[in-house]
């Protein structure tokens, strides 16, 4: 390591890591990898301790791991654990003065504007910038990441957005959360229609794989045709993103809709068909499994 390099690490802010889950190991390590000091904390002290081997430290309980980090970031289950995990534990209190919060979970966007006006009240900052990519652009750094919050904010995490991907600044708190909501249901929906045209494929005798090849570079191309289709072809719905995570952002874009009067009929009827999916014991497997309740439906499990 060149002294050029060093002083760059030396500069690089120290990063809190709340939430090693299936994307904050992958996430963690990157930025270990790349020279942060990075701490690291999860409910379940095992899954932290992964990043050790990697210079990690770990902490026992989130506001030890905050305790004087430059950025914590939070990447947690939903709005309720974050709200948890910051105030009710006391993780806000125990930040340092003008500490930046950011936090990568998927919320609703109301949730992240009370968490920022929480946290603006203790004199830290905040960016809600959920991501878009899963545990592969989580390992590969080629992550979307959709930030809302104030631009000098924005431009502060920037050394460290680079280390997971590609970040945007969309807008004022809770943008990057209405931005994450329209990536999920672009998703969801795309997951149906693929999910229901190549089962309409199959039922007609054609091969659904080679369906999946002869469409593929047309209009109907999509990186969920590519990714979640192949899954569908291989039965295998291993979970990378669950039925049950993809309904819960589902019901967040339909409670942000019901806030701002806006209709949207698709989403609903794509709300009650992982509603259904995940009553039918589908919930804890890939969100690409609609294709198991859809199939069901149509006798062909």
């Amino acid at each position: 390591m060149n002294a050029a390099n060093t002083a760059e690490q030396t500069h690089r802010p120290s990063v809190a890591i709340l939430g090693i889950g299936m994307m904050g190991y992958p996430m963690g390590q990157r930025l270990c990898e790349a020279g942060f000091q990075v701490t690291a904390w999860n409910r379940s002290r095992t899954k932290a301790e992964r990043l050790a081997p990697f210079g990690a430290q770990v902490a026992g309980t989130a506001a030890e791991a905050v305790t004087g980090a430059d950025i914590v970031v939070t990447l947690l289950q939903d709005g309720q654990a974050v709200e948890d995990v910051l105030f009710d534990q006391g993780a806000a209190k125990a930040m340092k003065p003008g500490a930046l919060v950011v936090d990568m979970s998927s919320i609703a966007p109301r949730e992240a504007r009370n968490h920022s006006a929480r946290l603006a009240a203790l004199g830290l900052r905040h960016l809600d910038a959920p991501v878009s990519g899963g545990t592969v652009g989580a390992e590969q750094g080629t992550l979307a990441i959709m930030a809302g919050g104030k631009p000098l904010d924005f431009e502060a995490a920037k050394d460290m957005f680079v280390v997971f991907g590609r970040a945007t600044h969309v807008g004022p708190h809770g943008a990057g959360q209405l931005a994450k909501l329209a990536n999920q249901m672009i998703v969801g929906i795309t997951i149906g229609a693929v999910s229901e045209a190549l089962l309409l494929c199959e039922k007609g005798g054609a091969d659904m794989g080679k369906v999946r090849e002869a469409i593929a570079g047309g209009f109907a191309d999509s990186r969920v045709l590519q990714v979640h289709g192949e899954r569908m072809v291989e039965r295998d719905f291993t979970k990378r993103a669950a039925i049950a995570v993809q309904l819960k952002d589902m019901r967040n874009a339909l409670g942000t809709a019901s806030e701002i009067g806006f209709d949207a009929p698709i989403t609903e009827l794509f709300e009650s068909l992982y509603a259904q999916a995940e009553a039918h014991g589908l919930g804890d497997l890939d969100h690409s499994a609609l294709f198991v309740e859809l199939a069901s439906r149509n006798n062909m499990c």
